[in-house]
């Protein structure tokens, strides 16, 4: 035996999580054959059966690579990005990319918008798809030594006055017993919003308890936020706290509270009356002292219309309200958020630098993924072009651009209707223009591909075109 050796087996190497979502079984052994040496892989076939996973204590994969043909209806990628948003509910660090033979232009944008970090096209070389993999590992390593590196009041960053009035009202709010509820869009920066608030109270060296109300069945939901007693269920060995006792006199933040499920709404209500609450399988009450802050992306007088939230529970929470600002109402705070993502990544990527163009067009664009997307397009564009400078052409082919018009079709319509000057038809001829212009952008001019990106023929496209370029002539 050579000496300082024990005798005993070394113990194997942690391997980071890699959640494979695929419903073809084939494919699904072969990458998970191809990543086991670097990866532990979870796999999965629909959408609902990579959900069930992510209930288990076990599985805490890092990162997911998703297919967006799964059933029911492999045929679309409508099941793709559903899951797309359900993972990132369930955990907002997981990055997803995506293994698809859906890849064309609008089905990459829009994964990329939902908060999926890569797009690879099928089929794939086993070598690219590692590296691309390893790629995101490391981009996961800088964030985190950003975080512990980072103290807490530079996370929620921004010099709009959009968000120093959010700012402003956190110091307000911080110190009241009362529940918040903090509304904005996703990828907005709720959860920072509230650590903020928990940080700058004066419960800040008690705990903060996160608790994700998508990411658990209302049984295994109830068994989390309450405790249960020994026995309560199947597998029920032992006795467990629930986060309303974990977090003690601390905060309780319930992400998503809009899936909450509405069985259990009467108990949640009842903990926000009067502190009380039953540990399932238990007949005697218990107090928590802790104060809830509650998130949401959804408009909940809409669920409660729809029968899906109490609205007594909603006047509880919303006791008082933080509305997030979305990313188009922050002013330049993109460029400067951008420069913050840059230097995140510098250590790992040499920094790129975008064009007068190019930052011309970065503060017009309306951001529908908010802060996540941004980070995103900065993670890719540091990955394209290291140490180079972005044009126009560049970070346009990594924009949303359909949903970007459809998002200023709103905010024009919503302008024009309250001036009293809106002409439907006016508007109309305006943004078929801009349609066609961001379809021939994204084909690099190519009619017949713009013709069925719009879903026209390329006779009625060029008919259009021509018609379109006549009216502004006369």
């Amino acid at each position: 035996m050579q000496a300082g050796s024990s005798g005993q087996r070394a113990e194997p190497p942690i391997l980071p999580g890699l959640l494979l979502v695929d419903d073809d079984p084939l494919i699904c052994k072969s990458l998970a054959w191809v990543l086991k040496e670097d990866f532990c892989v979870y796999q999965a076939a629909s959408r609902r059966e990579a959900m069930g996973l992510l209930e288990k204590p076990d599985p805490n994969p890092l990162l997911a690579l998703v297919d967006l043909g799964l059933p029911p209806e492999p045929h679309t990628p409508d099941e793709g990005f559903a899951l797309i948003s359900e993972l990132l509910a369930v955990s907002a660090q997981m990055k997803i990319l995506v293994l698809s033979g859906q890849s064309d232009r609008a089905n990459i944008h829009h994964a990329l918008t939902l908060g999926a970090v890569d797009f690879i096209p099928k089929p794939c070389e086993p070598d690219l798809l590692r590296a691309r993999l390893q790629h995101q590992l490391m981009m996961l390593d800088a964030e985190q030594q950003d975080v512990e590196r980072a103290e807490p009041a530079d996370r929620l960053m921004g010099e709009s006055a959009a968000m120093a009035g959010l700012r402003a009202q956190i110091l307000q709010y911080a110190d009241t017993p009362f529940p918040v509820l903090i509304e904005g869009e996703s990828g907005t920066g709720k959860e920072l919003v509230a650590e903020e608030l928990h940080r700058r109270s004066g419960r800040s060296s008690e705990p903060l308890i996160t608790l994700n109300c998508a990411a658990f069945s209302p049984e295994l939901l109830e068994a989390q936020i309450f405790g249960h007693a020994r026995g309560a269920f199947t597998g029920a060995t032992t006795a467990r706290a629930g986060f309303f006792e974990d977090a003690g006199a601390g905060t309780l933040f319930l992400d998503e509270i809009g899936e909450f499920p509405i069985e259990l709404q009467p108990k949640l209500l009842r903990v926000l009356e009067n502190g009380e609450y039953y540990r399932l399988g238990e007949t005697h009450p218990r107090t928590t002292k802790a104060r809830v802050v509650a998130a949401t992306n959804r408009e909940l007088l809409e669920e409660i219309r729809a029968g899906n939230f109490r609205q007594d529970l909603y006047h509880r929470l919303g006791v008082l309200t933080l509305v997030v600002p979305s990313l188009r109402e922050r002013e330049h705070d993109a460029l400067m958020l951008l420069a913050y993502f840059r230097q995140l990544y510098a250590e790992k990527v040499i920094p790129f630098r975008l064009d007068e163009a190019a930052e011309q067009r970065l503060e017009s664009y309306t951001f529908p993924g908010n802060v996540r997307e941004l980070r995103n397009i900065v993670i890719r564009l540091g990955a394209k072009y290291p140490g180079l400078e972005v044009g126009l052409t560049e970070l346009e082919a990594e924009l949303d651009l359909f949903a970007d018009i459809q998002e200023s079709v709103d905010d024009l319509t919503r302008q024009q209707m309250r001036a009293g000057c809106f002409r439907l038809d006016e508007v109309l001829g305006v943004w078929e223009q801009r349609y066609i212009n961001a379809a021939m952008k994204m084909c690099s001019g190519n009619l017949s591909k713009a013709a069925r990106l719009l879903g026209i023929n390329r006779t009625t496209l060029y008919s259009r075109m021509q018609r379109l370029s006549n009216s502004v002539e006369n």
